[in-house]
């Protein structure tokens, strides 16, 4: 059998750091908005218990790729011996902020738990998930949603249609070193959604007023001062709508009313940069693949 799915990006609209917890890990609030484009990956079973990974020009040893590493973890959870070929079609940036690796893990426990029917559900594999990455959990469950702690408490939410242009930079951004520099802002004042829930039946409701507010990055103003090609992108994409840094990596975005009012900017691009248009969604592209399947058998 051959299994199809995307593995999505995701943009971090609002990310603070509210401080350094104990562990060395760092407190955070974050909203994070899936993406209607990203990743793909294919599937196919084995009449052997291998797994094995085609990752194209991706150049990670097979033993530190997220997708196999994912691919073990469910086997060693579950007790399958079911084997498989995953092909990754990678459309998304190394380095970029924007989720590819977490969302490939992500995909790969989803399609691998449909695949080898090991029927785990969706609170099992978002704490697999969480093994191998703090971004892991949001796209095993799928929805646009408030995190806090070190990003593993979510709180789906629900955001205005946008359309977004995320620009990449010619670099990539570490993680660690972003926060391990002690150059880096760690008091930002928590944001409380409380108000917003009451009254309110199902989602929160985030509407454009208030993602204004409250929107940024702490992370932006030392990821700037490291490379300084990514101020030179922001400030380039600053002059037709605000623009800002997702999550700790390279790519900036800017949200606009239209796909075509995105796609008007990024015909503009300088050839130095590349870039991309896709629209912001509440259900993630993997859930409703798995649920279309699921609804033809």
């Amino acid at each position: 059998m051959i299994l199809q799915l995307p593995a999505p990006a995701k943009l971090n609209l609002i990310l603070r750091i509210l401080g350094r917890r104990p562990d060395g890990y760092h407190e955070l609030q974050t909203l994070f908005q899936l993406l209607d484009f990203g990743d793909s990956l294919e599937f196919e079973t084995r009449e052997n218990d291998r797994i094995s990974v085609d990752a194209g020009t991706l150049d990670i040893p097979l033993q530190d790729n997220l997708i196999y590493r994912a691919a073990q973890l469910l086997r060693q959870h579950t007790g399958c011996n079911k084997g498989a070929h995953i092909r990754l079609q990678k459309n998304l940036p190394q380095g970029g902020g924007i989720g590819g690796g977490s969302s490939d893990a992500a995909t790969a426990l989803l399609g691998l738990n449909y695949l080898w029917q090991c029927n785990l559900p969706i609170d099992a594999l978002a704490e697999l998930g969480r093994q191998l990455g703090a971004d892991v959990p949001v796209f095993v469950r799928g929805r646009t949603a408030w995190a806090e702690g070190v990003g593993e408490k979510l709180t789906p939410v629900a955001t205005e249609p946008r359309h977004y242009l995320v620009l990449v930079p010619n670099c990539a951004v570490s993680t660690a070193a972003v926060f391990g520099d002690p150059r880096l802002t760690r008091d930002s004042t928590a944001i409380t959604l409380a108000a917003l829930r009451e009254g309110q039946p199902g989602d929160i409701r985030l509407d454009s007023e208030w993602l204004e507010r409250h929107s940024g990055n702490d992370c932006q103003a030392l990821v700037e001062k490291l490379h300084p090609e990514i101020r030179a992108a922001r400030e380039w994409l600053q002059q037709f709508a605000k623009a800002q840094l997702t999550g700790t990596g390279a790519c900036v975005f800017a949200a606009f009313d239209s796909a075509q009012a995105a796609s008007d900017v990024l015909a503009k691009l300088p050839a130095k940069w590349s870039g991309f248009v896709a629209a912001g969604v509440q259900e993630s592209p993997t859930h409703r693949q798995l649920a279309k399947i699921a609804s033809t058998l």
